[in-house]
């Protein structure tokens, strides 16, 4: 369906998490590292239980390999988007890319495309949510406005 993009992820766990929901999905997981943490972590594995041979999952060592190995629509999720999650038409296939879990996208990346960046509305007295949550709530956003096409 869509391609879920983390940059630099630090915690397995959430990344685990992510997996498990990309599997359910039917996403894609693309990893930018460096990572925080080994693909062998016993968290990461855990979090993703018996799921890892049923989503596609890439490897790329830099955003500039993921950027030279991949093309298409990508949307950029940071606490510094203008626009809602919620005002975006995503198409299967499109990119949704995630930062770190401490410092998010760099600020670079968000100058060169606010456009497509996108916020989750929060209450102002907190930084941010949990990166799989953003993401859980993002995929399902997309695959509401597709009528869960494809979904049991």
């Amino acid at each position: 369906m869509f391609n879920i993009v983390l940059y630099q992820p630090e915690i397995p766990q959430n990344t685990g998490n992510i997996a498990r929901l990309c599997a359910v999905t039917g996403c894609a997981l693309h990893l930018v590292g460096p990572m925080g943490f080994s693909l062998q972590s016993r968290y990461l594995k855990r979090a993703g239980l018996d799921y890892w041979h049923l989503l596609q999952v890439y490897r790329y060592d830099s955003l500039q390999e993921f950027y030279a190995q991949q093309g298409g629509e990508y949307y950029y999720v940071t606490t510094k988007g203008s626009r809602y999650y919620t005002d975006f038409s995503y198409q299967a296939g499109d990119y949704i890319i995630f930062g770190r879990e401490t410092a998010g996208l760099p600020s670079e990346v968000i100058a060169a495309n606010e456009d497509r960046c996108m916020r989750i509305p929060m209450k102002g007295e907190v930084r941010c949510l949990n990166l799989a949550n953003s993401v859980a709530i993002i995929v399902y956003e997309g695959l509401r406005k597709h009528m869960f096409r494809d979904m049991k």
